[in-house]
């Protein structure tokens, strides 16, 4: 019996999908950095840069998602482009990050629920590098992770919903920071303008790449979508697009209301922001509420991301058949998405240290994704020209080109010596432990047939 997916994804759920998955937490913790390492305007030129450099790759996700829709993304792209061996190292890099972000959502809600209820902390368990584990702590991020899987379980219907109604919440908060800030804010408080130079702008810019990591859950979703399949690569750039715009307006607004003594001493200078924006220390909880949301988005988008992957390698027979069941009745992924909730339910237990390391890790893995999907892009152009595009982009391959470029710069960030190192041992090990595990499938896939490459020809 052939397992389909529900058509239901509507242009906003595709779109608030995408939004939703790059809008997390960070923008609460550390627009601080971004503005006393390189100034008001340096921090914001540094993300209009970083936009622009992630929109190249997005690009050929366009391109390719348009032509290709289907749910996978990456796997099916470089599949086609590249081969079987290629496309398990795409899927399995970008399964790594996905799976990195999940756990860590789960990590950082409860960290979100102690700042707004700093009382609420009983159970010591244990200490793992230097960081208490309390049963308080592990109880909020597990039953957050059964809940988050749960609704993914029902159908992708219902996350959708749940997203369109927290980037609603993320939105109206960000709204009134930004306006609060305009009209009680100051230009003096935008001093200094630039910071340190060129190291400042760097300084930043090396953290944009990963603010925007999530507009590649798109063509996760590609055969759940009810959409013209020009619209898919639309839709990802607009993703993009208004990520940066998000992004600029926070710093802006926190850099305008608060000067840069206070930005200085601030353990979370965008709530401290809300809070002289809008003259009450209330308004810092109302701006944790949003982060709280911009965390479940981003954890609800890599779930659906993660396990559509997983279900895609099953289905090819990279990975084992279990992973590629689809629910009669719900039409989901739902062994694959069992599978990322238990691994983020049993994520608390392991305390905060650890999990940072696991994203910085997954970081690195996406990275290496869209170089690939790069590589495919320009592979595609020259070995099927005439391959229908829905979104074309240009006649040529400088777009390819071009994110395959930024996408080995981004690559060398990772490495020793560089501003965003992986650290040795831990996020390391984590980085050569998942590829050893990748090692032993990739040794077990056979060799395609010439039936099955026409077959990938033909999707």
């Amino acid at each position: 019996m052939d397992q389909q997916f529900h058509k239901v994804l509507t242009k906003l759920d595709v779109l608030l999908l995408a939004f939703g998955a790059m809008i997390g937490w960070g923008w609460v913790v550390l627009s601080g950095t971004w503005i006393t390492s390189a100034g008001a305007f340096g921090a914001i030129i540094a993300f209009l840069i970083g936009g622009i450099l992630v929109i190249f790759v997005g690009l050929t996700y366009a391109e390719l998602s348009s032509a290709m829709p289907k749910v996978g993304g990456e796997h099916y792209f470089v599949l086609r482009a590249l081969g079987p061996k290629a496309s398990f190292i795409a899927a399995w890099a970008i399964a790594l990050g996905y799976l990195s972000v999940v756990a860590f959502e789960a990590v950082a809600l409860p960290t979100v629920i102690e700042y707004l209820f700093p009382t609420f902390k009983f159970g010591y368990l244990w200490t793992i590098v230097g960081w208490d584990v309390n049963a308080s702590w592990v109880m909020i991020g597990m039953l957050g992770s059964i809940i988050i899987t749960w609704i993914n379980y029902r159908g992708v219907k219902s996350a959708a919903f749940l997203q369109v109604v927290l980037t609603f919440v993320i939105f109206l908060v960000g709204m009134a920071l930004l306006g609060g800030s305009l009209v009680n804010g100051e230009v003096a408080n935008l001093q200094p303008l630039f910071k340190d130079g060129s190291a400042g702008l760097l300084a930043v810019l090396v953290m944009t790449p990963f603010m925007f990591v999530g507009f590649d859950v798109i063509p996760q979703t590609a055969e759940e979508m009810k959409i013209p399949q020009r619209s898919i690569g639309k839709i990802l750039i607009l993703s993009v697009a208004l990520a940066v715009l998000f992004y600029v307006a926070v710093v802006f607004a926190v850099s305008y209301i608060l000067p840069d003594d206070v930005l200085t001493n601030s353990s979370l200078p965008t709530a401290d922001a809300m809070a002289a924006a809008l003259g009450s220390s209330f308004f810092s909880k109302v701006l944790i509420i949003g982060g709280l949301a911009g965390i479940l988005t981003s954890w609800n988008a890599f779930i659906i991301g993660g396990s559509r992957v997983l279900y895609a390698m099953a289905k090819e027979e990279f990975l084992p058949q279990w992973f590629a069941h689809i629910h009669p009745v719900y039409k989901t992924p739902s062994n694959a998405i069992l599978f990322i909730g238990t691994l983020a339910t049993f994520a608390p237990l392991l305390g905060r240290p650890m999990l940072v390391w696991l994203v910085d890790a997954g970081g690195f893995s996406i990275i290496i994704a869209y170089f690939l999907v790069a590589w495919s892009f320009i592979a595609l152009r020259k070995k099927e020209p005439n391959m229908p595009r829905p979104f074309q982009v240009g006649q040529s391959s400088a777009v390819g080109w071009i994110a395959l470029v930024l996408s080995i710069g981004f690559i060398l960030l990772y490495m020793p010596g560089m501003p965003s190192q992986l650290v040795w041992p831990y996020e390391w090990l984590i980085f050569i432990g998942w590829w050893v595990i990748g090692a032993f499938f990739i040794g077990r896939i056979k060799k395609k047939t010439m039936e099955q490459t026409e077959h990938v020809h033909r999707m």
